[in-house]
């Protein structure tokens, strides 16, 4: 992610910008009033942007590009004086035994004209392999990544010094999944796995004619829009996976349970189309996949759940694989991990 991306999509209202869960960026504006005892007689202001990139997902280094921008002054003002400090700290980690290896970069404080001159920072944050947590041996450690940016005013000028603000970011995470990209770190043990910032990802199926996984798509979208006319009936059912509040999550660990749901998925069809459904070369397509937590048979194992709700519907096969293909790219491409602590929703455009 470039400056330029992240400053024309912050422009206006927008506080943080999501390109993707490997770019993510973040924005704050400074402004001093300057003040003697007879009151205010200036004002300034900077901007300071701070870009979060992954930018190889063989490679476990985060990095955190500040950048400070946008200086004016108008009036009588100190600004010759003024003290601009950056710091990135880690807040927080899990497990709180795990060490991460940051890059001497920041912090650094230094005067207005000496920011102007020399703008940008770039700060790296990284954790070595074999210190986190997860189930199948998914080696996650989550942080708490906080940018600062300080303003101290110099001798002779009145109001709150310093002044402290401290711009939103996402919290980082890594991981060493074995069913994930750079499981081996390309022979190199040290730098297996990669990072992401932890937020719901979107996978997107389209619906426009010819589009490959078409007729998936549409199934997928009545599901969402009109799921009392799906299968299995069922007046109550709220199928889950199209906003933040309810998203899908990934299981991968346990192939009984994904064998589990693919079978009440086929029970389904042929009761509701009878054998005779995979005539033509159609398949069973099931929604939630089968390959989540939410799948077709979630009731057998959490009593709280609602039962049948869940949608199928025959669909041609290769439609059914061209999904199937996407949605596993997906899961890779965005190291989606198993288990309740990742998830992701579905757009069809």
């Amino acid at each position: 992610m470039t400056l330029d991306d992240c400053k024309r999509n912050l422009a206006g209202t927008a506080q943080v910008y999501i390109k993707s869960r490997f770019a993510v960026c973040t924005g704050l504006k400074v402004t001093t009033v300057w003040e003697k005892q007879n009151g205010a007689v200036g004002t300034s202001t900077y901007t300071v942007y701070v870009r979060g990139t992954v930018p190889t997902e063989a490679d476990r280094t985060m990095y955190f590009d500040y950048d400070v921008t946008d200086f004016s002054a108008v009036g009588s003002t100190g600004v010759a004086g003024l003290k601009i400090g950056l710091k990135g700290d880690i807040a927080a980690d899990w497990p709180a035994a795990a060490t991460p290896v940051t890059s001497p970069t920041l912090p650094v404080t230094k005067t207005w004209l000496e920011m102007q001159s020399n703008p940008h920072y770039t700060h790296s944050v990284r954790y070595a392999p074999g210190q986190g947590t997860g189930a199948g041996a998914a080696d996650v450690v989550a942080a708490v990544y906080q940018p600062e940016v300080t303003s101290t005013l110099p001798a002779g000028w009145a109001g709150e010094s310093p002044k402290t603000g401290k711009p939103f970011m996402f919290a980082p995470r890594w991981d060493a999944a074995a069913y994930l990209r750079n499981s081996t770190g390309a022979g190199n043990p040290a730098n297996r796995g990669g990072a992401a910032f932890s937020m719901i990802a979107t996978l997107e199926y389209s619906s426009r004619p010819g589009a490959p996984e078409q007729a998936v798509a549409e199934h997928i979208r009545q599901a969402f829009t009109d799921p009392k006319s799906t299968r299995p009936l069922n007046a109550l059912k709220n199928v889950p996976g199209d906003t933040v509040q309810e998203p899908l999550h990934r299981l991968f660990l346990d192939q009984k349970r994904h064998d589990r749901n693919r079978a009440v998925a086929v029970r389904e069809c042929r009761r509701y189309w009878g054998g005779t459904y995979t005539d033509g070369g159609r398949e069973c397509d099931e929604f939630p996949f089968a390959s989540t937590y939410e799948g077709s048979a979630i009731a057998e194992y959490d009593v709280h759940v609602e039962k049948n709700n869940f949608s199928v519907q025959p669909v041609p096969g290769h439609e059914n694989g061209a999904a199937g293909i996407l949605l596993r790219g997906f899961y890779n491409a965005n190291r989606i991990i198993d288990g309740p602590e990742d998830g992701f929703i579905v757009k069809i455009n």
